[in-house]
């Protein structure tokens, strides 16, 4: 499990799992329960790259969201960078 800290929104953080280039688990910490519990559901079971593409960019405040927190989550695992 990898949790990512968000910035500039509601949420305050991101924990997640990835297994073979697919997402497997996901949790939004903080934010509007309904929609980051929603985000999480829709994001488990598909590729982290078709995630990213759906996610990325969109905007709620401080030019991003938590859509947009978890597109760069993935990012970061994508970089190696994931702790």
């Amino acid at each position: 499990m990898f949790t990512y800290k968000t910035t500039g929104t509601c949420s305050k953080a991101i924990n997640y799992e990835v297994e073979n280039g697919i997402v497997t688990a996901c949790e939004i910490i903080g934010g509007c329960p309904g929609n980051t519990k929603g985000v999480s559901k829709l994001v488990v079971g598909r590729k982290v790259d078709d995630v990213i593409n759906l996610l990325k960019g969109i905007p709620c405040r401080n030019g991003t969201s938590c859509p947009d927190q978890v597109a760069q989550a993935l990012e970061q695992y994508k970089q190696g960078l994931a702790s």
